[in-house]
This record gives C-alpha cells, structure tokens and sequence, in this order.
C-alpha cells in the first residue's frame, strides 16, 4: 500500500477517514461552479418558481402557505437552513405585497419554533440578501434565510476552506421538521 492516505491500492475504498480527517462534500462543487445556477432571471429558470409545482419531498418543501412557502436550502451553512419564499417571483422585498411580507414573517416565527422544537439551537442567523452585491445567490427570487446556530459550531472550515460540514441529508432534516410542523 502506497500514495494517498484513504485510499487502497486494490481498487479499494476511497475517502476513508485518515489522520487528516477529510470531510468529502463534492455535492458542493455544483454551487461553486455555478452549475446549479440560473442562466437567467426568467421564471423558467427560478429554483423557487419550480419548487412549489413538484411533490413536497422533490421540492424540499417543507411547508407550503397561502402566498409563501418554506423550503430547504439546497446548500445549507447549517443543518436546518431553510428559505422562506413568496410563490409570485418578485426580487425586491418593497416590490413584496403586505400579504406576502406579513406571511414571510409569520412562517420565519413558526419555523424558529419548529426548528427548536426539532434540534435545539442555540440561536439563528434571519435575513434577506437584497440583490447580487449583497450575496443573494439567487437574486430574482426573493427569499428569506433561517440559519439555526449552535454553540462552537463554526470551526476553521468555513474561513479556510470555504466549507461546511452538515452532518445530516436535507430530506431527513425536512422530514424532522416537517412533520414537528404539523405536530
């Protein structure tokens, strides 16, 4: 056995943890690419506009309102990172209707709940990037970020390796909160 650590030569297993303690997360090298991203602004291309016409579980969705939605974050800075996005595609948060804010707020409140009420934060990170220049990554769509945060829970990989570790699938944290949503 020779070369890579974690890796066998007989054809053998490939990212097995070593004295280096790798954390393998390829699914990110779509979002660093830009692979997932819309080529346009158009509705065609929203990720948010398509969400809602698919089952639930497809969708990431986690629950659906009267104007707005909640939905997983597809790449989540944490387990738990879920948007909050209004059905209509409108990109600035004035251009939103007051029944679009209102229930944006309402379901920002009841997810807080929910996501306690499922793993116990220590706090949350809310907000809405405005725009390209503020770092919305989907800048079209209008959408509002619940970051759960613990305790101790940034380390050194997100400021040297532009990584997070998330620890749990987004269809197992959907499923937790959604059905503590119904509860």
């Amino acid at each position: 056995m020779g070369g890579d650590p974690g890796v066998e030569d007989a054809g053998g297993l490939v990212g097995v943890p070593d004295a280096f303690q790798r954390l393998w997360t390829p699914h990110r090298m779509v979002y660093i690419g830009g692979e997932n991203h819309p080529s346009d602004d158009s509705i065609s291309q929203c990720p948010f506009c398509r969400a809602p016409g698919r089952t639930d579980a497809d969708g990431l969705i986690v629950h659906r309102g009267t104007t707005a939605f909640v939905v997983m974050n597809l790449y989540p800075y944490s387990p738990g990172h879920v948007l909050i996005c209004p059905y209509r595609h409108v990109s600035d948060y004035a251009e939103a209707t007051g029944a679009e804010r209102a229930e944006v707020a309402e379901l920002t409140a009841t997810t807080m709940t929910v996501i306690r009420s499922v793993s116990r934060p220590a706090g949350f990170n809310l907000g809405i990037n405005q725009g390209d220049v503020a770092g919305a990554g989907i800048a079209a769509h209008l959408h509002q970020h619940v970051v759960p945060r613990w305790q101790g829970d940034s380390n050194f990989l997100p400021i040297i390796a532009q990584t997070k570790a998330v620890p749990q699938l987004l269809e197992e944290t959907r499923l937790a909160l959604r059905q503590a949503w119904d509860s």
